[in-house]
Formats: C-alpha cells, structure tokens, sequence
C-alpha cells in the first residue's frame, strides 16, 4: 500500500466509517494502522447508530459516535455538526466516498480532512485527495481491507504491506453483549447453555441491500431442514426488516429450528456468530462478521462480485454460477435471479456438510495432546 510523501501529525482524529455493516468490519485492519500510528491520540469514529455496538470491545477507537443523519429531519444533522465542531479535530479520515460524508467533516470545521475522490464536488470538500490505484477503476474492484488499508497508508505516510497479520479483522464482544445475547435466547425459549454446549448452523437469509442478493427461501427451508436431519441445532437469523423473509424460510421447513429476527443488535449478533459452527449467508454483513471470529461459512454470491470482498476467504466457501449478466450490483433483478436460482439446494448441503466436516477434524486435531 502506497505511502503519501509525509506523514500528517495529529492529536485529535476523527474517522467516518461505512455505511454497511459488512464494509465496517472490513475497515477495522485499516482502522487498527491509525490506531498504532498515532497512539496517544484521540481517535474517534463515526458511524450509523444502529453499527455502532460493531466497535464496542474491539480497542479500535477512544470513542464511537453514532451518527444521527436521518433523525429528527435536518435537526439530526445539524446535531453531527455540532458534535464534529467540538471535538476540535485536526484530522478527519472519510472512507466513504459521499459528497455527503466530506460535507460533515467540512461543515465540522475540521483541520484536515483526507479521503478518496470519484466527484468533483467530493474532491473540492477535501483538503486533500488521496490516489487510487488505476487498476482499482472506477468500480473500485479491491477488496475493502485494502481499501481502507490504502487510505491508510496514504494518511499515515508510509508504506502498508497488505499482509495476512496487516489484514486481520478485529472485533470483540463484551459482557453486556453477551447478557443481551441470553435474553432474546430466552425470550426464543431456548436455553443458552445447550447452544454453548452445541453451537448452531446460523443461517441468514436476508441481505439489507436488497432482495437481489438473497437465494431463495424455499432453497434455505430445504437446507436447513437436512442440517437438522443430520444433527445441527439451527438458528434462522434476520436483522431489522428482514422477518419477513425468516418467516418464509420458517413457514416452508418441515423441522425445528430457533428464530431470532429482528430481535438481536448488532453486540448480540456478535457475541452469538462469536461461538457459532458454521454461517450459511448471502453476501452480506454477518459473513464479515463470522470471518472476524474464524467461524467457516458457506456464502452465497449473486448479483455481487467477490473481488470486493477476495480477503479471508480460507475458511469460506463460495457458491456462485457463471451469467453474462453478473456481476450488475443491482438490488432487484429485473430479470429471472438466474444468478442465485440456478445454485442447488444439493451443492449447498454438499458445501455445508463438507465445511462442518473440516471444522469438526480441525477441533480434533488440536485437542490431541
């Protein structure tokens, strides 16, 4: 990762993370070369409020601000402004690369703000621009690590080798995630000492960005319903506005299976993937998640491309068909969703069991005096 010819010094640091909870945690390696970089500073960052648990025990940041865009109308924003504003910062490093985000860091007063450019207008907010690779194009086609890891370095001022130590992910789970974790465990009814005792297939049918990602419910009842045949206590989760989808894999299973929808933040979220055996998931945020803990996870790739997300894929596994029409980043498929319809419910039990097999052999060997 490319340096910027002089390092920018800085006491008070403000970082405005991404908007999706999966881009978030692949920010944290380039989070964590901040953090170490400049070490007694104040490192703050900012993101949407309901990401904001992501950070909590990771040792990432000083402090996380949620933001409050959106809230209360043009009072909400107004409300980050003057937050910004008294932080004093002399630094603001902003991954995305909004218009909107540079503008909050400017209206913000902050000293110096660094980021990435596409817009004109985004490159005029900024006091400086940092330079993408070419080979990135526009769709920028690298991996968010390095992305973020490129910033990074560009900002720090020195040279980032983007190694597997350099790309870790850093999450951590406190108690209080894990007691809030308990509670919607029991309010499912469901006892969370056999889930420690026998740690579930989570399955995550949903994607925020947009149905177009999603394989089918019908497809996910059917698998769900030959993990439990063959022994797996499975947990069907959704995050906020995607019970109905987890309802309709619920609805179409012939077995049991735990249905925690809508009822886990993103701290509980954490702290239950943390002890999970295995995610089947659509390429989505909680398979970022489960990466940041080494959980194997089987994923479902449809209307996206895994160059964006081409890290930590040693323990995931990925189902994907070939279409002239992929990859289109699109949220609905205005066609058939031939992309996701044409994988089988057989090559993804045939992925799954493979997955749980190889977990289960790693366990023993390292239990092996």
């Amino acid at each position: 990762m490319r340096a910027s010819p002089r390092p920018l010094e800085a006491k008070r640091i403000v970082v405005r993370l991404p908007n999706w909870l999966g881009d978030v945690v692949m920010a944290t390696p380039g989070l964590r070369a901040i953090r170490e970089a400049w070490p007694d500073a104040r490192l703050v960052t900012q993101v949407r409020a309901g990401l904001a648990p992501l950070l909590e025990g990771s040792g990432l940041c000083d402090e996380i601000w949620p933001l409050s865009l959106g809230q209360g109308g043009g009072r909400g924003g107004r409300a980050d402004v003057r937050r910004l504003a008294s932080g004093h910062f002399d630094l603001g490093i902003v991954i995305p690369e909004s218009v909107s985000s540079a503008l909050l860091m400017r209206l913000g007063r902050v000293q110096r703000v660094v980021g990435f450019a596409r817009d004109p207008l985004r490159r005029w907010l900024l006091h400086e621009v940092a330079p993408a690779p070419a080979a990135w194009g526009r769709r920028r086609l690298v991996s968010r690590e390095r992305f973020v890891l490129t910033l990074a370095a560009h900002v720090i001022g020195r040279t980032l080798d983007p190694t597997p130590a350099a790309l870790r992910l850093s999450l951590g789970v406190t108690e209080g995630e894990e007691a809030r974790l308990e509670a919607a465990l029991r309010a499912a009814g469901t006892s969370p000492d056999d889930l420690r005792q026998s740690p579930p297939v989570v399955i995550a049918p949903g994607a925020s960005f947009g149905p177009a990602k999603c394989w089918p419910a019908t497809a996910y009842a059917a698998l769900a319903d030959l993990l439990v045949g063959r022994g797996e206590s499975v947990v069907l989760l959704g995050g906020p506005g995607e019970a109905e989808r987890v309802a309709a894999v619920r609805e179409a299973m012939t077995r049991d299976a735990v249905v925690l929808a809508g009822t886990l933040d993103v701290g509980a979220l954490k702290a239950l993937l943390r002890d999970t055996r295995l995610l089947v998931a659509n390429d989505a945020g909680t398979r970022h998640v489960a990466a940041a803990f080494s959980v194997p996870s089987v994923v479902f790739f449809g209307p996206t491309s895994v160059a964006k997300t081409a890290d930590h894929l040693d323990r995931v596994t990925v189902l994907e068909s070939q279409h002239a029409c992929r990859p289109c980043y699109r949220r609905r498929c205005p066609i058939d969703h031939r992309c996701l319809r044409s994988i089988g419910v057989e090559e993804a039990w045939q992925a799954s069991t493979a997955a749980l097999d190889r977990a289960r052999g790693a366990s023993c060997r390292s239990s092996r005096p």
